[in-house]
């Protein structure tokens, strides 16, 4: 009998766990790169229980977990991050619930979106940089659209996307660039963060001991060897019947 862990995965129930990851994250339980991680290992799972693994700590889709519907909220303001001759920096644990503004005038503004809670569909930024430098930090795997004009300046992307038709999270950045710099980047041109799934897989093990794959194949491994020795003892006993006669 197939072990219904390792009943193959369909695209269907790939994109359900996707859709139920981008709805956790709306919720505020995931950060952009756990969202990231764990979307792109979704898209590479191949049975129900790698699916499973991205999925044990959150809530079923559509479960108790998922807050009661509400009235739709008008829309808030943009929030702005601005460094004139000096920096702004917002790094680590952060909401984005609205629009976000970047200004950099002979000074530097760095917008890490890593560990940020990603409560919209999408992040929508609009970058400028006078004589100064805007830099936006992503997990590599999303995807970045990068508009707007560069005078005397540069707009550039440096992040390692997601292959196409994977519904993975979008940076949407409107740069202007007057002899400044507009760079968006990605894990691997930025100083290391442990990333999410790495971390969650290193918290399922404290939890478990090993992950759910490996598991698996010790429990099948004793349960085949445990089947070997009651045959052999089934057939010594018959061995011992034949000597003594019986």
């Amino acid at each position: 009998m197939t072990d219904p862990g390792e009943v193959r995965a369909s695209d269907s129930e790939r994109e359900a766990v996707v859709e139920q990851l981008r709805v956790a994250s709306v919720e505020g339980r995931l950060t952009l790169a756990e969202l990231t991680d764990r979307t792109e290992a979704a898209y590479t799972a191949t049975t129900h229980a790698e699916l499973a693994m991205l999925t044990q700590d959150l809530p079923a889709a559509g479960g108790m977990g998922a807050p009661p519907a509400s009235a739709p909220q008008p829309a808030r303001k943009r929030r702005w991050f601005v460094g004139v001759m000096g920096d702004s920096k917002r790094r680590g644990t952060w909401r984005i619930d609205q629009e976000i503004g970047a200004v950099a005038v002979m000074g530097d503004v760095l917008l890490d979106l890593r560990e940020a809670e990603v409560r919209t569909d999408m992040v929508d930024i609009t970058a400028v940089s006078v004589m100064g430098n805007v830099k936006i930090i992503v997990p590599d795997g999303v995807n970045v659209d990068l508009d707007g004009v560069a005078i005397m300046g540069d707009k550039r992307i440096d992040v390692q996307e997601a292959a196409p038709g994977m519904n993975v999270p979008v940076i949407r950045v409107k740069a202007y660039a007057v002899m400044g710099d507009v760079k968006v980047i990605g894990d691997s041109r930025a100083q290391p963060l442990q990333r999410g799934l790495t971390a969650w897989r290193e918290h399922w093990r404290r939890l478990h001991g090993e992950d759910w794959r490996e598991l698996g194949r010790q429990l099948r491994a004793e349960g085949r060897e445990l089947r070997r020795q009651l045959r052999d003892d089934h057939r010594e006993g018959h061995r011992d019947l034949g000597r003594h006669g019986y």
